[in-house]
């Protein structure tokens, strides 16, 4: 996280953390379970501004991530996201970054990309990038 310690906001909370992971129905951030404020919410987006160094979620509406990230996993959900310093796998969702300097997989959905340095694969969908 970079010194201005950036926020990330889950249901229009405002939380700082380093690692996001949402499973089931706990959201756990840097080892902290937050999910008791949020029990009852229907769908899940989660945007991030800023940096963050890894993302693991279950399932989700769409993510954005407006900084650098590590790694970015999600059972199902859209990926929107700068410039990710490892992999991104989706069960089932578009990914579009601006580079990423891993590999990108999605069992269905288009990838997009300006550059991909690893692999990728998708089970159904457009693939668009620059290696």
């Amino acid at each position: 996280m970079k010194d201005t310690e950036e926020k990330e906001y889950i249901f229009n909370s405002n939380y700082a953390g380093r690692y996001i992971t949402i499973s089931g129905n706990k959201i756990i951030i840097d080892g902290k379970d937050v999910t008791a404020d949020h029990k009852d919410a229907k769908e899940i987006s989660i945007v991030v501004n800023g940096d963050l160094e890894n993302l693991d979620v279950d399932y989700c509406k769409g993510i954005a991530i407006s900084g650098n990230v590590g790694r970015v996993r999600s059972g199902s959900g859209d990926v929107n996201c700068s410039a990710v310093n490892g992999n991104v796998q989706t069960g089932s969702g578009d990914v579009e970054c601006e580079s990423v300097s891993g590999d990108v997989q999605t069992g269905s959905g288009d990838v997009k990309a300006t550059t991909i340095t690893g692999s990728v694969r998708t089970g159904s969908g457009d693939i668009k990038y620059k290696k």
